[in-house]
């Protein structure tokens, strides 16, 4: 396994990763439309360079979201690695918070994340009916029954 910064000629492969795991590698959540193949990541390549694990970012000043964090083979320990190099680079570049969207049904992001030091900091209700407007392709319930309606805004002060 090897983990690095995204560079340009990783393109293609995020866009392939992100059509896989996603359908599309557009994300709209409240602070904006991202197209994830397009904007800053790092990834875990697995030994014959395929993307395992994924992270995706935007910088706004001392303030960094994530946009997108993504394993493709969960409960290895792949996420955690990934946030724990996205944190150090944070924290290299002076960095000194770290935000990120999840939507209310995903259980798994909140405890992975509150696990890590995260706090909840806002809740945006009914957020995910105005990114439908824009990616109408986002499901009403999830798997697990929940129905996808609010976002929850996370944050970790370095």
């Amino acid at each position: 396994m090897i983990i690095r910064l995204l560079t340009n000629a990783d393109r293609p492969k995020v866009q392939e990763f992100f059509k896989k795991q996603w359908g599309s590698p557009q994300m709209v959540i409240s602070t904006g439309v991202y197209h994830c193949d397009e904007i800053d990541g790092c990834a875990v390549f697995d030994d014959n360079g395929e993307i395992i694990g994924l992270l995706t970012y935007v910088k706004r000043g001392e303030e960094w979201e994530i946009i997108s964090l993504d394993s493709v083979i969960e409960n290895k320990g792949i996420g955690s690695l990934l946030l724990q190099f996205f944190e150090k680079k944070v924290k290299e570049d002076g960095g000194i918070i770290i935000k990120l969207i999840t939507t209310n049904d995903n259980l798994r992001a909140l405890q992975f994340y509150q696990k890590r030091g995260y706090t909840i900091a806002g809740i945006i209700v009914n957020a995910v009916e105005k990114a439908r407007t824009i990616k109408p392709q986002i499901p009403f319930v999830a798997e697990n029954g929940i129905p996808i309606r609010d976002e929850i805004l996370l944050q970790k002060e370095l």
